[in-house]
């Protein structure tokens, strides 16, 4: 089964080709690792798929329909993202910016429900954020605004889940729940896809690996199939040395 589809996606900014020439297939139960170097274009895909921008050339159908064809709200009914900052314009609370996750499942105009109360209550818990419920989120360290903008995304209850480096900013230990947590909603048969500069996260959480290297997208696989020192080697200009061991995967300075 495919929740989305993208072929042959391309996208200039100018005359600057950004993207060439991207195909992929996002299904249930997929926890995507995007990996790339700054200015891959990995940003810039995900706003693609999310259809906030428009591709020079090709489509983005989500399941059998075109995504352009689709209203916001229905879009947002299957989709949710997590960007990599966000500031609001007014200090509202937490609870209050997590609840927003909400509008595409009950609509504008409607008053939060039961199910809503609960959805939002369940996911500050999933996150272990329930003690911020009621603090401005301006207030928030950027980990802790992470933190809630995920929450935010979890109570939409879209099938598919893009997060934009959703590690950057946390603690050690906030990202091995985080990176916990994006396996379980993809063994209940979402679909996850995360941007990252980090290959330890691909091959310690991820069931796939995308990877973007000068606007193209140059591998799709297993993460252990993918990610090695050839890799680590082409997209980052760097020598490693790779170590296998215990099934495990780690790269030092060579």
């Amino acid at each position: 089964m495919t929740l989305l589809h993208a072929e042959r996606l391309s996208y200039r900014l100018g005359s600057r080709l950004i993207l060439d020439d991207i195909s992929l297939t996002l299904a249930p139960g997929d926890n995507i690792a995007l990996l790339g170097a700054n200015g891959a274009g990995k940003s810039t895909l995900m706003r693609l798929l999310l259809g906030l921008i428009g591709p020079s050339s090709g489509q983005v159908l989500l399941g059998e329909t075109p995504l352009q064809r689709l209203g916001r709200r229905a879009v947002a009914q299957q989709l949710a993202y997590v960007p990599q900052s966000h500031v609001p314009s007014f200090p509202y609370s937490v609870e209050h910016i997590v609840a927003q996750g909400r509008l595409p499942v009950s609509g504008l105009g409607r008053a939060p429900g039961n199910a809503d109360h609960q959805a939002v209550s369940n996911a500050l818990a999933e996150l272990g954020i329930e003690p911020l419920r009621n603090r401005l989120y301006t207030a928030l360290s950027g980990g802790e605004r992470q933190l809630v903008l995920i929450a935010r995304a979890l109570v939409q209850q879209a099938r598919i889940i893009l997060l934009d480096e959703p590690i950057t900013g946390l603690d050690f230990g906030h990202q091995l729940r985080l990176l916990a947590l994006l396996q379980r909603l993809a063994a209940q048969g979402l679909c996850v896809l995360s941007s990252s500069h980090r290959p330890e996260q691909a091959l310690a959480a991820s069931n796939r690996v995308l990877v973007l290297h000068e606007g193209r997208l140059i591998a799709d696989g297993a993460p252990h199939a993918v990610v090695d020192s050839a890799l680590m080697q082409r997209l980052y200009q760097v020598s490693v040395r790779q170590i296998d061991t215990d099934g495990q995967r780690f790269f030092v300075p060579s």
